[in-house]
């Protein structure tokens, strides 16, 4: 069964971030009760009109209807809301699972009088179950009369084995106007960077042109969301949507060329970042947060693999937990990637203490402050491959006894 929130991953932040409110959202959430329990598990989020979209989803060849419905939708542009479901992944559901994302965006284009594909609905949870079309618009009746909510209880309720509540803000300058951009996020297990195995919902209130904020969330995604991994599979139901609803005012960005266009395209990468790291540090039965960096590969795309090699090893994971200087187990992952590496001139460092280069452990290398590093919650492996100027950065954390317990009872 889902962990209850009170369980809180050993990496949390000690609290919740105090989020602004974005002019032109409204956040309601309601209890559905998709599963056996007692707290809400719909979030709707009424967006202005005129609020721009954007959105990356999964690779996975196994997609849920919500992410297909989000994919034919997103390249319209325009939104007026959207709908999260907890409990209930909605794959591999076949008609049934199409019927019912079809009647929930029909529900709520009805209840604000404009277009189902401007409503975007994502569904998590069990895979396999046909969402319950009568307990979906249950839902939504109660939402619709809700009061707003806050940050805080929209992220608790998009969650499902999240031990805490997933949020974070930023803010850039266009011109003379602040602009704001906050994001909530969902994901704990089956993480692995094929997009981002997650749910994520990110609000502006910048005004900007549909196709920029979709160049530019694809770029953040590629250097955010696809380099964290917490247990190497990918969800059927991955996705991350950004909104912008031009309420602060600011001189519209069409081009990246556009004054304050850098900024925000920073502000958004900066906004994802911190996302993707509060997924990992709430991986399911993580004690240890890894900072993966491989430089001197070949390309940065080769760097990127050997990364996840190292990333989603179990050796190398059961290695960190149990606060074993096994350096070894690196080398290993780095030779089962399949890219280019050479023996000889690979470089191992843990923290800031070299381990080992040109195919040996460094002559006179003491393991007592790689072992004093690893009895930390925050782990840094670096790796030079040495054969060019390629490099990456990949997140991920430690695989312990927890994450068994959590994914074989999920289900009861």
């Amino acid at each position: 069964m889902p962990r209850p929130m009170t369980d809180r991953s050993p990496l949390a932040p000690a609290a919740f971030p105090a989020l602004p409110a974005i002019a032109g959202v409204t956040l309601r959430v309601a209890k559905a009760r998709y599963k056996n329990w007692d707290r809400c598990d719909l979030t709707y989020v009424e967006l202005d009109a005129g609020t721009a979209v954007a959105g990356v989803t999964t690779q996975s060849k196994c997609p849920s209807p919500e992410v297909e419905w989000c994919r034919d939708a997103i390249p319209m542009g325009q939104a007026r809301a959207v709908v999260v479901n907890a409990g209930n992944a909605n794959a591999f559901t076949g008609h049934r699972g199409r019927a019912a994302v079809e009647a929930i965006a029909a529900k709520v284009a009805n209840h604000l009088s404009c277009q189902p594909s401007n409503i975007f609905v994502s569904s998590t949870g069990v895979i396999g179950v046909p969402l319950p079309i009568d307990k979906a618009e249950a839902g939504l009746e109660a939402a619709f009369t809700a009061a707003p909510c806050g940050w805080e209880d929209a992220a608790n309720t998009i969650g499902t084995t999240d031990t805490y509540a997933k949020g974070a803000h930023v803010s850039a300058m266009i011109g003379d106007t602040r602009v704001d951009l906050v994001g909530i996020i969902k994901g704990s297990g089956m993480i692995a960077p094929d997009m981002a195995t997650m749910l994520g919902y990110i609000f502006t209130d910048a005004a900007i042109d549909p196709a920029l904020l979709q160049q530019m969330l694809s770029a953040a995604n590629k250097r955010t969301f696809s380099c964290i991994t917490v247990d190497s599979d990918t969800s059927t139901s991955d996705t991350v949507l950004a909104f912008a609803t031009g309420k602060a005012g600011n001189a519209p960005l069409a081009s990246m060329e556009d004054a304050g266009a850098d900024a925000f395209a920073a502000a958004l990468s900066d906004l994802c970042r911190q996302l993707a790291h509060l997924v990992v540090r709430d991986g399911e039965g993580a004690s240890k947060f890894i900072e993966i960096t491989v430089e001197g590969a070949e390309s940065d795309a080769s760097a990127h693999r050997i990364a996840l090699s190292i990333a989603n090893s179990p050796l190398v994971k059961t290695a960190i937990a149990g606060e074993d200087a096994n350096w070894g187990r690196v080398v290993m992952a780095v030779g089962k990637a399949g890219e280019p590496a050479e023996r000889d001139k690979l470089a191992i460092r843990f923290g800031a203490t070299q381990v080992a280069a040109g195919g040996l452990a460094l002559d006179g290398y003491d393991e007592a402050p790689v072992a004093a590093h690893l009895k930390g919650q925050d782990i840094v492996i670096g790796v030079d491959i040495g054969l060019g100027e390629g490099r990456a950065t990949v997140w991920t954390c430690d695989l312990t006894h927890g994450y068994i317990s959590i994914n074989a009872d999920y289900r009861s």
